[in-house]
């Protein structure tokens, strides 16, 4: 499904409410603006009011008074970000996004052990793109450093909830590697073909997963053919898992800079999804960021 579909989805179901951390800043507002034109969802807005007010008042007037955005006051960051998960947890809003704020600082109130939204799962980034007529999920490009085995198998099975979320019922996923043999020297592969190994015992479930694949094997037929692979995941894999954030942040920045490809992408992990977006994110990608979260967040309703 295209991220254009998830929207067009999600705008045809009743909308849910985000609650937004800190949002007296312009590029926020716009955010809010795209997705309350769209019917895509309703907003409380927590921060400095008076700010927030202003901000909408110069920008964009037509969020004064409308039904679905509602000004709740914080006197800081700190304080916007703890309301905002609060109002998660009791149930009056469906998702959390960052406005702006230092992504720890959501982070921090994300994962409080009192009022927090944690649920003893590892927090991954997971990002949805639409790149040459094809949908492909990468993980984890923003959240885990250098993730071991147990941790990648947290990983994996957020990325799948979020493909399920979006209709790909039994997502392929291809742990990459720098090669396609498992290599003792390399832990990547290793961790690869362990992870293959778990899901063919049923310890992984609702996906199909073979590893360690190279990326050119993994998404791309004829190269895993010439390769002489016989897998049901290699040349069509849904989720690409890299092995650290590095390759992952490259992977990321390299398919938005040189491929053009359109994405939405949502932090998984927590008892209700996160948008993380930044100043650096397109107008469009933070609303399909927005439509991803709330289509995840609809799965669970």
């Amino acid at each position: 499904m295209t991220l254009a579909a998830v929207l067009n989805k999600v705008v045809q179901k009743k909308p849910l409410t985000i609650a937004v951390a800190a949002a007296e800043d312009l590029e926020t507002i716009e955010a809010v603006q795209e997705a309350v034109s769209q019917g895509l969802a309703k907003f409380i807005l927590y921060g400095d009011e008076r700010k927030i007010y202003e901000v909408m008042r110069n920008h964009r007037p037509s969020l004064l008074n409308h039904e679905n955005v509602v000004l709740a006051h914080a006197s800081s960051v700190t304080e916007a970000a703890q309301r905002a998960v609060e109002s998660v947890q009791a149930n009056q809003a469906h998702i959390v996004m960052k406005g702006n704020l230092p992504t720890s600082t959501i982070l921090k109130a994300v994962l409080h052990k009192e009022y927090g939204l944690r649920t003893g799962n590892v927090l991954s980034h997971v990002a949805v793109f639409d790149v040459q007529d094809r949908t492909v999920i990468v993980t984890d490009a923003a959240m885990n450093i250098a993730p071991g085995l147990n941790e990648k198998v947290q990983i994996l099975q957020n990325a799948v909830q979020v493909a399920k979320a979006i209709g790909i019922d039994i997502p392929k996923v291809a742990p990459i590697a720098a090669v396609e043999v498992v290599n003792p020297a390399m832990t990547a592969t290793t961790d690869a073909a362990l992870l293959t190994q778990m899901n063919r015992r049923g310890q992984i479930k609702g996906c199909l997963v073979d590893g360690p694949l190279a990326l050119d094997n993994a998404v791309n037929i004829e190269a895993a053919q010439h390769k002489g692979i016989q897998s049901e995941v290699a040349g069509c894999a849904d989720i690409l898992l890299v092995p650290n954030i590095e390759t992952g942040n490259v992977l990321y920045k390299s398919l938005i800079y040189f491929a053009k490809a359109k994405v939405g992408a949502v932090l998984a992990g927590a008892k209700a999804p996160i948008v993380l977006t930044s100043r650096a994110d397109s107008a469009e990608s933070k609303l399909y960021s927005l439509a991803l979260a709330i289509s995840v967040a609809q799965q669970d309703q």
